[in-house]
């Protein structure tokens, strides 16, 4: 089943159930911080599995101790709940790690 773009208040809503992330450019965003590379690299490994299983996959960048992520979901034309799913991971790998 393709995935449905979610309306802008639906968007809103969700995003009270993650903190740190905002809305930018019409997609999620985050930057997590880690203690240095290997736990910022450790927590991108636990995202790339999780992200297959989903069969979604981030936009994300990493300098030394830091990822900056940025979800949408293209095939949608916009934020989905894929992208919240995948969010939601994140949040919990990065707490895991005592990172963010």
């Amino acid at each position: 089943m393709p995935a449905i773009a979610m309306t802008s208040a639906e968007v809103r809503e969700r995003l009270g159930e993650l903190p740190g992330w905002e809305l930018r450019a019409d997609k999620l965003v985050r930057e997590f911080r880690f203690p240095d590379f290997n736990a910022a690299f450790a927590f991108m490994t636990r995202c790339a599995l999780r992200a297959e299983q989903l069969d979604h996959h981030p936009e994300w960048c990493n300098v030394y101790n830091r990822v900056r992520v940025e979800l949408t979901t293209h095939d949608a034309g916009g934020i989905t709940d894929r992208d919240f799913m995948l969010a939601a991971a994140m949040q919990d790998y990065a707490a895991a790690s005592a990172g963010s």
